[in-house]
């Protein structure tokens, strides 16, 4: 979260800082990461700490059959935040919105919103105030040419959440629970690799079976807990943290290869 404040919240509220220092303030950050780790949450609470206006879309709601119109929707989307600066722009399911060009097939709509999405990133050389923040779980997918210096100029890989932001959420999805006699701390240590999303899902879960026991019940113990763990898995694997490593480390590299002398141009 750090890193994406540096990145978001500094260029909106001391972009003066960075032209005393000659650099200029990047233009985008990609989060990337496996599905559920609360990629949309992280670009929501950064908008509210920095007080900019947060306007988000996904990459389908876009998407039109009429020549045009998406290229249109989405030179209306900048034009908006150009409007309300200081504003964070989301784009979510980037890997929708913007896939490799020239792929073939009934590609032309998505070439030409690339190429819309690729000028009003541009743009925002002159559009002070202005952020994107992109979202994917597939940024090998994306079209090359947006990972490159001047666009998405950080990469951040989104995690499954620790063991302190677990009990953090735990304590959350349980606020207006009644609660038996229940260790969250020890769920909280039984849960790694359980997105925000597979945590929400064994409290509602470990909730459900309450019910099933007695439709009257009044609180949920620790023993609908210990069933609810039996049935909701972690989405993130072993495998799946090895993936997204190696999946960073060539991210990484084409970084490098595509990046200009610019020192200011910094990829994680």
């Amino acid at each position: 979260k750090q890193q994406l404040k540096e990145a978001v919240e500094w260029p909106l509220t001391n972009s003066a800082g960075f032209e005393r220092l000659g650099i200029r303030p990047p233009r985008g950050v990609l989060l990337y990461g496996p599905p559920g780790t609360g990629k949309t949450l992280l670009a929501k609470a950064i908008a509210t700490e920095s007080e900019a206006n947060f306007i988000a879309i996904k990459g389908p709601e876009v998407m039109s059959k009429w020549v045009g119109e998406s290229e249109k929707r989405l030179r209306e989307v900048f034009r908006k935040a150009k409007q309300v600066a200081p504003c964070i722009v989301f784009l979510d399911e980037l890997d929708s919105l913007a896939p490799p060009r020239g792929g073939g097939g009934d590609s032309r709509v998505s070439d030409r919103l690339v190429d819309q999405l690729l000028t009003s990133m541009d743009g925002l050389e002159n559009l002070e105030g202005v952020v994107v923040i992109g979202a994917t779980n597939r940024p090998e997918i994306v079209d090359p040419a947006l990972l490159r210096p001047g666009r998405f100029d950080r990469l951040l890989l989104v995690e499954a959440p620790d063991l302190a932001a677990r009990q953090a959420i735990l304590e959350i999805h349980t606020a207006d629970m009644p609660l038996g006699k229940v260790k969250l701390d020890y769920f909280a240590k039984e849960t790694d690799g359980y997105t925000g999303a597979d945590l929400d899902g064994l409290v509602r879960e470990a909730a459900m079976l309450a019910l099933r026991e007695d439709p009257e019940a009044d609180e949920v113990t620790q023993a609908h807990f210990l069933a609810a763990l039996e049935k909701v898995t972690p989405s993130v694997t072993e495998d799946t943290v090895k993936y997204y490593d190696e999946l960073g480390r060539k991210l990484m590299k084409r970084g490098r290869r595509s990046r200009t002398r610019s020192e200011d141009d910094l990829y994680i």
